[in-house]
């Protein structure tokens, strides 16, 4: 999604073939990268995690979730298969490819980058550019009515990494598992607790049964209990109100999004921050290992796939099948596991996110299908836009203002919209880029990044503050 600020080498280039002038950065200070000294594979890479994240967020844009028990009640059936493939090989992969790439991308913007003497700091720039994404998703949430943002969320995490640019790969990894050990830890005393609260539901039923009194405890933990279960269950009249306010005005979509997106900003940061934080700080790591900018040996990346697939997907397998008895039936779950079997999320995203990623590059390498990695690679270098460009499309075709497909298609028919947006925008980007040098959200970002509008179309041979050595 961010994409990166710095005159670094390209692809397969070594780290002595780009130099910078210092006379010249310190007289124009700080500026945004050429499109000839960007890192293809990052773009690449970027733009399969920015397709495929849609995969996710598809359900959020036009399902009404309620309906979800119900959809996958029958084993076999087109729903039942697509949540299960979609879940067992993406589902938190491609948001965790983002946020890598968010983490490489910050360091990106500050490497090779000299201060200047006048005007504002790297570090204005760099945390400028972020207050001014946490805005964007402002926008996005409140404007464009997509309820799944994290816009906000990356430029509000990111004000974290800049102390850390300059950190050893080890340490990068070390505050991620420190990150993984906080989420794992919230989330393991929710379960202690919902455990707690179900056997006090079971102990309470039993001396109800044997014309016994509960203690006033054990009454609290049913009490608990029965509320979460009735929360789980399909309510008609909620179900109706939610698809008539979603497929209502503008205004009404607005007052109905406006409590759930400014409970997602609050408490969303709180409770889901960690694990974007993780992979951010993985990310990091990975770039100063030259993992995304293509400079491992083959013999690595197959190692990488091998091992991200070989463990990630049985891992994730048994999460799936988690997540379906946990949508059928919690009730099966909290009395089948002490632990909860959600603990696997994070160890399977990370191992499945570099085994997509060492694929891509593998596929790359070998030159296989040119004409798709050259559109990932555009895709992802809009990659800013065509995020945006998501949320403007989706919402319109399924909120009443637009086509009001909310809630009308099946839980599968949803990925036929996912397919054709993933068509658009293979087309659409490559083209775009013949033309000009940035998605016009990536040059509005730029622009009020360095504060002065940057030259948006192509000029016939692209220059560069970068001097090549030999």
């Amino acid at each position: 999604m961010i994409t990166s600020l710095s005159p670094i080498h390209s692809a397969g280039e070594s780290d002595d073939t780009l130099r910078i002038d210092p006379a010249i950065d310190r007289a124009t200070g700080p500026q945004p990268v050429a499109k000839v000294d960007r890192i293809q594979t990052i773009d690449m890479i970027r733009g399969l995690a920015l397709l495929g994240i849609l995969m996710m967020n598809i359900p959020g844009f036009g399902y009404l979730w309620s309906m979800l028990p119900i959809a996958l009640k029958t084993p076999g059936s087109a729903d039942y298969y697509a949540f299960t493939i979609v879940g067992t090989a993406f589902e938190g992969t491609m948001r965790g490819l983002f946020s890598m790439l968010f983490g490489a991308g910050m360091v990106l913007f500050t490497m090779n980058k000299r201060e200047s003497e006048t005007g504002p700091t790297v570090a204005e720039y760099y945390y400028r550019r972020l207050l001014w994404l946490v805005l964007f998703g402002v926008i996005n949430a409140y404007i464009l009515m997509w309820r799944g943002d994290i816009l906000f969320f990356y430029g509000l995490l990111g004000m974290t990494l800049y102390p850390f640019r300059h950190a050893k790969p080890v340490w990068l990894l070390g505050l991620a598992v420190i990150c993984m050990g906080i989420g794992m830890f919230r989330t393991e005393l929710w379960y202690g607790d919902l455990r707690a609260n179900r056997a006090g539901y079971l102990e309470s039923v039993r001396l109800e049964k044997a014309k016994k009194k509960p203690s006033a405890e054990q009454m609290k933990q049913k009490t608990a209990w029965e509320g979460f279960m009735k929360n789980r269950k399909p309510d008609a009249k909620k179900q109706a109100k939610e698809l008539r306010e979603m497929r209502g005005s503008y205004a009404t979509v607005f007052a109905h999004l406006l409590p759930r997106n400014s409970e997602s900003e609050t408490y969303g940061m709180y409770f889901g921050g960690w694990d974007m934080l993780m992979m951010m700080f993985i990310g990091m790591a990975l770039l100063q290992w030259g993992f995304f900018s293509n400079k491992l040996p083959n013999a690595a990346y197959a190692l990488t796939l091998l091992i991200g697939y070989g463990v990630g997907l049985p891992l994730s397998w048994f999460y799936v099948k988690a997540e379906l008895g946990w949508v059928l039936n919690p009730a099966t779950i909290v009395d089948t596991y002490r632990t909860v079997p959600f603990q696997v999320y994070d160890i399977r995203r990370v191992l499945l996110a570099l085994g997509h990623a060492s694929l891509l590059m593998l596929v790359y390498r070998a030159a296989i299908v040119p004409w798709l990695t050259r559109a990932l690679t555009a895709v992802g270098q809009m990659a800013f836009t065509n995020y945006l460009m998501q949320s403007i499309i989706c919402t319109l075709i399924f909120h009443g203002y637009g086509l009001g497909y909310y809630g009308k298609l099946a839980y599968h028919q949803l990925y036929y919209v996912v397919a054709g947006v993933w068509v658009f925008q293979l087309i659409l980007s490559p083209i775009w880029l013949r033309y000009f040098q940035f998605g016009p959200f990536e040059w509005l970002w730029r622009s009020l990044t360095y504060w002065q509008p940057q030259p948006m179309r192509r000029v016939q041979q692209e220059t560069s503050v970068v001097s090549l050595a030999g």
